[in-house]
Parts: C-alpha cells; structure tokens; sequence
C-alpha cells in the first residue's frame, strides 16, 4: 500500500509513511487527537459486518500502523465477491442516520469523526434525509462557497435540492446502513486476494450512497460489483437514477476543497436532483 488520500481523490497531506516489509504506518504529529482512532474503529466496525478491510496493527495519538497491501490487476471475480461482501457490510446496520462506528466493547465512537483530512458530523437523525442534507452536504457547501468554488446562484440550487431531500422527498422504508463513507476508488485496494478497502470514514447512512461514491471515480468493473451486491440484497427500483442526489456529499466535499470544476459538477448534480 503505497498512497495517501485526503477529502476523496489524491492530494497531499502532512503525512510521514514508513514501515518495514510487512506493514504501513502513517505519521502526522499535526493530526487531530481522534483522527486515527476514528480511522481504526471505522476499521474495526466495518470488518466485524463482513467487508474486506485492511487490517489494524495498531495505533496512536500521531500515527496507525496497517498491513502493508501489494497492489493487484482489478478481476472480474474479485468485483463480484467485493460487491457481495458490500452487500452484507450495509446490511449489518447501523445505530441511525449519522451514527458513528461502534468499537469492540460497543461503545459509539465519541470523538470526532472525519472523511478524508475534513471533519465530519456524528449527529443522529430519525430520517435520512435530514441527516444528509443537515450534516452531509450543506456543512460542505458552506465551506466551497465561502472558497469561491461555488457561486451564490449555484448554492442556491443545492439548497433548493437539499430543502428537498430534508423534508423526505427520497426518504425510503430502509434503516441505516453501515457505510464505508468514502467509497471512491482510491480506497478500493486490489490485491491478488481480492479488494481491500482503507481509509473509511465510516458511519450509518444509505447504501446508495457508497455505490455513487464508486461511480464517481470509475471503480473497475463496477457493473460487476453491482451484480455481486444485488445478489446479497436487490437495490430499489430506480437507485441508477438517484446516483446524482447521493454525489451531492463527496462533491461537496471536493468542492470545499480541490476547485471550481467541482462546484460546477456539484450544481450539476443539484439540477439533476431537483428534476427527480
């Protein structure tokens, strides 16, 4: 394993990675004091539900020490199983719509939680949309604006689509989810053994969001992860076309922080809800 991500593609960070043959640790004497604790028990939660994660050797205050993974051609049979173990790591659920990952003993994780360098919400909301309009896009929308990445006409759309989706317009009968939170490829690892995935930012949330996540950023073979998948647990009719409305968060997310071309594709992607 040999990369570093921050926010949802490739950047650079104030990260020190070292290790010998068999591990991978990151260092950031700078990092918030739970930000690789988070990064560990998202770890941690996720692998209890089945999903193939990279394994934790251990971590601190500056640093978290991880199996080092040898990277791998993507195969058609390892997307398969890759969505089938997805599939059932949704299913395992979650404590609500915002609910962060729990640990070994079953404590929530009480610190703050983070999706990529940026901090992220662990409010708890009844309903998903207004969990995800409250703490998943509009908190990040803010922050582009005031970058100068998404103009006030712009803005004005998304939180057209946003009043929207908190008053339950694509509220479903479907409980929260355990997601991995940051599903672009990136952190889609794939070895001879098949896909491993890192740096979640994990908590309860809806399962179409962490397959937008992977259409986003053209994970490899991903109609055959959707195949797997549906075979552990059918999407609801009409998921392909409410890709864009799960977007909203990661664009948001980008546009905070990598540029204008993704504020303009988070308008877009607004447009495209409010047709919905």
């Amino acid at each position: 394993m040999t990369r570093v991500g921050c926010d949802l593609a490739p950047c650079v960070v104030s990260v020190v990675v070292s290790g010998s043959s068999d591990t991978f640790v990151k260092r950031n004497s700078q990092a918030h004091p739970d930000f690789y604790a988070a990064e560990a028990t998202g770890l941690r939660w996720l692998g209890e539900a089945s999903a193939p994660v990279v394994e934790v050797l251990g971590h601190g205050r500056t640093y978290i020490e991880l199996e080092r993974l040898v990277a791998a051609r993507p195969t058609l049979g390892a997307a398969e199983r890759f969505g089938r173990a997805l599939a059932a790591t949704h299913s395992a659920g979650a404590a609500g719509f915002g609910a962060p990952p729990v640990d070994a003993e079953g404590v929530a994780f009480s610190g703050q939680l983070f999706i990529g360098a940026r901090p992220m919400s662990s409010t708890v909301h009844r309903s998903w949309g207004a969990f995800y309009a409250a703490e998943r896009v509009l908190p990040f929308l803010r922050i582009a604006v005031d970058a100068g990445t998404v103009t006030q006409a712009e803005a004005a759309i998304v939180e057209s689509a946003c009043g929207r989706i908190a008053d339950g317009d694509f509220d479903d009968a479907e409980p929260a989810s355990r997601i991995h939170g940051d599903l672009w490829n990136g952190n889609v690892f794939w070895t001879d053994a098949g896909v491993v995935l890192i740096d979640p930012a994990a908590h309860g949330g809806h399962r179409e969001t962490d397959l937008a996540m992977l259409a986003l950023f053209g994970c490899p073979h991903l109609d055959v992860v959707v195949d797997g998948y549906e075979t552990v647990w059918p999407l609801r009719a009409g998921w392909r076309e409410r890709t864009a409305l799960h977007q909203l968060h990661p664009l948001a997310v980008h546009a905070a922080g990598h540029g204008r071309s993704y504020g303009t594709a988070l308008h877009t992607a607004a447009v495209a809800v409010n047709r919905l």
